[in-house]
């Protein structure tokens, strides 16, 4: 397929990484098969920050590889985003519909493209690794190709959920690697495929947050486990429950729309 969008779009965004300074620490890129090689690959990406998805494309490059990434069709209807999404390849999901967005992963991959997912579903706000949804390991059985974990560490000091964005030239270290492929065999049972997927993302995270040269003591980007502020797993499902329940109960006292 025709990449017109995506090299434009490569250049401005290196362009933002070298205004803000970052320092990239990229790993694992000989996991991604080589642009040429015959076969697609399903990356399951943990998700900290809004630019994830910018920062795991950006550590593809050297592997000459577009990724392309499963995002929420709200993106997609965006005036100014919607037409760069389509144009770079990226596949729409519409939450109500979701066996279109399926069935077009699965037609890239067989065709030997690279599809970008976010298990998690959302942005984990604990910075550890939540409960992972099971696309990711559908998608690499029913396409007959490869789950390649994927870490990044750093981009929540930059912009991530419920915090104020910071785009100064701060120079924020940008940890970002690529585990050793994953093959889902067929008929292989799917939640149990999902928890060792799960631990292999775990353990990944962990030695990327391991050689981060910053401290995290302290600090609110980093999680409780590693003496961070930031609220745990827990925490985040009881707000998360609250909110619900919040919602809920303005319906019944018609205060909800």
């Amino acid at each position: 397929m025709a990449d017109l969008a995506y090299p434009p779009v490569i250049f401005t965004v290196k362009s933002f990484w070298k205004y803000l300074g970052l320092r990239f620490d990229f790993q694992g890129q000989e996991h991604l098969p080589h642009k040429g090689k015959s076969g697609g690959a399903v990356l399951a990406i943990n998700h900290i920050g809004y630019l994830d998805f910018a920062l795991a494309g950006t550590a593809a490059l050297p592997m000459k590889r577009y990724i392309r990434f499963m995002a929420k069709k709200e993106i997609f209807d965006h005036k100014i985003a919607g037409p760069l999404m389509r144009g770079m390849h990226h596949i729409s999901v519409d939450r109500s519909a979701g066996s279109s967005a399926l069935a077009a992963a699965l037609r890239a991959l067989r065709s030997g493209e690279i599809i970008g997912i976010f298990p998690e579903g959302t942005i984990s706000r604990s910075f550890e690794i939540a409960e992972l949804k099971s696309g990711a390991v559908r998608l690499a059985q029913g396409a007959g190709v490869p789950v390649i974990p994927v870490a990044v560490w750093g981009s929540q000091r930059i912009v991530t959920k419920k915090r104020k964005p910071d785009f100064g030239r701060n120079k924020f270290p940008i940890s970002v690697a690529f585990g050793e492929p994953i093959f889902i065999p067929k008929g292989a049972d799917i939640p149990a495929e999902e928890a060792k997927l799960k631990v292999v993302m775990n353990e990944l995270l962990h030695q990327v947050q391991s050689n981060y040269p910053d401290a995290p003591a302290g600090q609110w980007w980093a999680p409780a486990r590693l003496g961070g502020t930031a609220p745990t797993l827990e925490q985040v499902e009881r707000e998360r429950l609250e909110h619900l329940k919040e919602l809920e109960e303005k319906k019944e006292n018609g205060d909800g729309k």
